[in-house]
């Protein structure tokens, strides 16, 4: 396998536990909305999967840099990552994954935690980017407000194009913000913010247990299992 290589430019600090890395390839990668790379700390074995891990982009193919985002852990592999100074050198393969945003699409909606938000951010950035037209509402929980990761470029995102909406729900507290949410994102939530939920394309990413309790949320609100894209965020 050929590994990319690029060097880091720049970190950003998402929420006191998640940080963006910006890194400006030596080389040009494309990839699709959606998609995700693996970061390689162990060029000798590819397939050491704590030191190489899978990560989502979380910034449109139309930036010049790619950005991934990690939320802060005590694995080896966050420490290496976290360890990285400004112009070092990062390799990494990909892209992968086929969980992506499609141009053709009228309207799709994303049910999302925590940082399964990647994705999310790389294909509305993209979609504002190109100024589409594409029919997009986002549900984001998060277990408090200081966690809810790129909150100020999803506002930005929103208030740029009106065809984007945005509801953030808060799991463990009432939140400050009177324009969240409080709770889990439930049947009664989208039943009364999404009624043609059922015409939408519906994106899930995040912790496994998510997915699967909101893919079955769908399910049983009469989802056309064929509209669902979903992908489990492997990259904790």
């Amino acid at each position: 396998m050929v590994l990319l290589k690029g060097r880091l430019i720049q970190r950003i600090q998402r929420t006191p536990s998640v940080v963006s890395f910006r890194v400006k390839p030596d080389t040009g990668i494309e990839f699709i909305p959606g998609q995700f790379l693996r970061v390689v700390f162990d060029e000798s074995n590819i397939e050491n999967k704590d030191m190489n891990k899978y990560l989502s982009f979380s910034s449109s193919p139309l930036r010049p840099y790619i950005e991934f985002t990690k939320r802060i852990t005590d694995s080896a592999f966050s420490k290496k990552l976290f360890g990285l100074k400004i112009n070092d050198q990062i390799n990494f393969s990909g892209p992968f994954g086929q969980c992506v945003l499609k141009e053709d699409y009228k309207k799709i909606a994303f049910l999302t935690g925590g940082i399964g938000i990647t994705p999310v951010v790389s294909m509305i950035d993209y979609i504002c980017e190109k100024k589409m037209s594409i029919d997009t509402v986002l549900f984001y929980s998060n277990r408090t407000e200081d966690e809810i990761a790129f909150k100020p470029e999803l506002d930005s995102f929103q208030n740029k194009n009106h065809n984007i909406k945005i509801f953030y729900t808060i799991t463990d507290c009432f939140p400050k913000d009177n324009k969240c949410l409080y709770g889990f994102i439930n049947k009664n939530m989208i039943y009364q913010k999404l009624t043609d939920f059922r015409e939408r394309k519906i994106f899930v990413f995040g912790p496994g247990g998510m997915v699967t309790a909101m893919k079955n949320l769908c399910l049983e609100m009469g989802c056309d299992s064929r509209n669902l894209k979903t992908e489990t965020f492997i990259g904790y």
